[in-house]
């Protein structure tokens, strides 16, 4: 259950992230789920860590989820639209 309930997590931040880089409308749902669980394992993780959380659920892991997702998604659509120009 906690797997199921990490991968739906995952594809929220990774919309959320869509929609904070202007995306409207559409969201891309392969790449949300991606780019999502990307960065809300490297940025959660790594937040938390330095945080002193450790594995622990807390605000700062969600933060850096949120913030992780951003980064691998805004990344993401870079490299896409320099590799189709």
């Amino acid at each position: 259950m906690l797997i199921i309930g990490l991968i739906l997590f995952g594809m929220l931040v990774g919309a959320a992230a869509q929609l904070l880089l202007g995306k409207r409308g559409h969201i891309d749902w392969p790449t949300a789920f991606g780019c999502g669980l990307a960065g809300s394992f490297v940025g959660g993780l790594l937040i938390s860590l330095i945080s002193g959380d450790g594995f622990e659920l807390r605000p700062s892991g969600l933060i850096g989820s949120l913030v992780g997702a951003v980064i691998v998604t805004a990344g993401w659509y870079s490299w896409r639209s320099r590799r189709s120009s």
